[in-house]
């Protein structure tokens, strides 16, 4: 096989943990994997920080020959007794495909009162987004969410993939990790800028609650430097999943608690979409300079030319991508997603701590 021919040679997402947080923004409270043990290991017990319960049939190589139905009725009548939960979802993985499971059948044969929907997924999707479609469907199906609503989730969903693949960790098979810039370097630039009296925008377009520590790096640039002529945006508008409407609510208002009230540009699960409309809002000021957090990517480049742009993600593997589309330092938030979930309250960035140690 040529390297041409090769779509991906570098880990990707999985669909089944994109099916799993899915679950956990619809209000599900127990989510049980339907498949051995070390199914999505780390996301699980990620997960339980953030306050569901994720279980598992934990099936061997018995049950791989002659199947996990009965295990699998045992664990979801077990999780309602257990945890009297709201809502319940079961989760496939390759092994339950594999094997031909019927989620629904198990379901219907635990006698569950709990509201509990099917989510038939496993990881052999080239996409993520399949496990959180996968997810989706079942619970419109069951009135969980709107029609409409699904169809929105459809395209925010197609438009942070095409992001992805024309600007991101999946432009090319291969891209080399990286830490970024030093953060104190980009730092004393970016007072440099404001204090210069250069106009300035900060710009916050998140994933959903990664937002809970990018919404501290605006501050901080408001903290260090009140009086600067800086037009702060975020995306935070009310829109979205159940959890993803909450983190908003939070994160706006911590914000505002902290003296920050940004303009408002979309809503945290449309960073993929947003891209044109925060350029066009960046055109429409004109700035010397941009600090762009979260997905910066996003933002196309011809909508930040001739600005001196600092970005930043949380993606070692979006570095080289940015610096490409000409941003001047990039800076990476190492572990910041596993320090936000879990989280009501807005966490403190390393970048955001570096600024304020500078004043």
């Amino acid at each position: 096989m040529e390297i041409e021919s090769m779509q991906y040679i570098q880990p990707r997402p999985s669909s089944i943990v994109a099916a799993l947080y899915t679950a956990r923004d619809l209000g599900v409270d127990v989510a049980i994997l339907h498949g051995p043990s070390g199914c999505s290991f780390k996301h699980a017990r990620l997960l339980e920080e953030d306050g569901m319960r994720v279980l598992t049939t934990s099936l061997a190589d018995n049950e791989f020959i002659f199947g996990g139905h009965d295990p699998l009725v045992q664990v979801i009548h077990h999780a309602e007794e257990e945890f009297s939960p709201r809502r319940m979802a079961v989760v496939g993985t390759c092994v339950s495909m594999i094997i031909g499971e019927d989620l629904e059948s198990a379901i219907h044969d635990a006698h569950v009162t709990t509201p509990t929907i099917a989510i038939d997924i496993h990881a052999g999707f080239r996409e993520n987004i399949d496990g959180v479609l996968a997810t989706l469907e079942p619970a419109a199906a069951v009135g969980w969410i709107s029609a409409d609503e699904l169809e929105r989730q459809r395209f925010c969903l197609e438009k942070a993939n095409e992001v992805e693949r024309l600007r991101g960790a999946a432009s090319r098979s291969y891209i080399e990790p990286s830490r970024g810039d030093l953060k104190h370097i980009a730092a004393k630039r970016l007072i440099e800028l404001a204090d210069s009296g250069a106009t300035g925008v900060a710009v916050m377009n998140a994933k959903k609650e990664t937002a809970y520590m990018f919404a501290d790096e605006l501050i901080a640039l408001h903290n260090a430097c009140p009086d600067a002529a800086i037009t702060y945006m975020s995306n935070l508008e009310d829109r979205g999943l159940p959890k993803v409407r909450a983190d908003a609510a939070r994160i706006l208002a911590g914000m505002r608690e902290r003296g920050l009230d940004p303009e408002l540009i979309g809503a945290l699960d449309e960073y993929g979409a947003n891209g044109d409309a925060v350029g066009e809002w960046i055109g429409e000021i004109a700035p010397d300079f941009a600090l762009i957090v979260g997905v910066p990517h996003a933002v196309p480049p011809e909508y930040t030319q001739g600005i001196e742009v600092i970005s930043i993600t949380n993606g070692p593997r979006q570095v080289e991508p940015l610096r490409e589309m000409g941003h001047r330092y990039v800076l990476v938030e190492i572990d910041l997603h596993p320090k936000t979930l879990g989280v009501q309250e807005i966490v403190e960035s390393e970048f955001g701590a570096v600024l304020r140690s500078m004043r």
